[in-house]
């Protein structure tokens, strides 16, 4: 797992600038991205409409933005529930809730997180989320690299879908159930 580069990869997109980083001499270059792109609250970087049930969810950064590097959701809980406890065996997801309470597993501990808390999933531990305050929960959701994530929202609409074999397709492997 290289933390470093999920985070910095993170801040990079968030500042809505590049950075890139020679293989061996770590020396940093500034790349001026062709366009900036603002996506306000609520708005999807593509104006699309997107739903797991669930959720309400909005792209910020696409994986095209990064080369890959980075895909970063808006996810906004509209009812109770969440996934099933999986794990991203290629990839880090970070969590930063900037509204109401979220339940997390990450491995075998469990937290409850509100506005201006985060927590990693690392890659290949197993994690979940569910929304456990009365009003809707919002958080930024990040994937680094983007792996298959941006796919799988644009393909998958079913919040409850446990067949292993369509989350694989996706570079993901469901553990269990949700505990939530």
């Amino acid at each position: 797992m290289d933390r470093r580069n999920f985070l910095r990869d993170a801040a990079v997109a968030s500042a809505g600038l590049y950075e890139l980083f020679a293989a061996n001499s770590g020396a940093q270059a500034a790349v001026i991205p062709p366009a900036v792109h603002v996506v306000g609250s609520g708005e999807d970087r593509y104006g699309q409409q997107r739903t797991m049930g669930f959720d309400h969810l909005a792209f910020k950064v696409g994986s095209a933005d990064t080369d890959g590097r980075l895909f970063i959701v808006e996810h906004t809980h509209l009812l109770h529930g969440g996934p099933p406890l999986h794990l991203h065996p290629h990839q880090e997801e970070w969590f930063y809730v900037m509204e109401g309470r979220v339940a997390f597993q990450v491995g075998e501990q469990r937290v409850t997180l509100g506005p201006g808390e985060s927590v990693l999933g690392p890659r290949g531990v197993p994690h979940t989320f569910c929304c456990v305050s009365p009003a809707p929960g919002r958080m930024l959701i990040a994937f680094s690299p983007a792996g298959q994530m941006e796919r799988f929202f644009r393909e998958i609409h079913d919040p409850h879908i446990q067949d292993p074999a369509v989350w694989r397709r996706y570079d993901m492997e469901v553990v269990g159930p949700s505990p939530f």
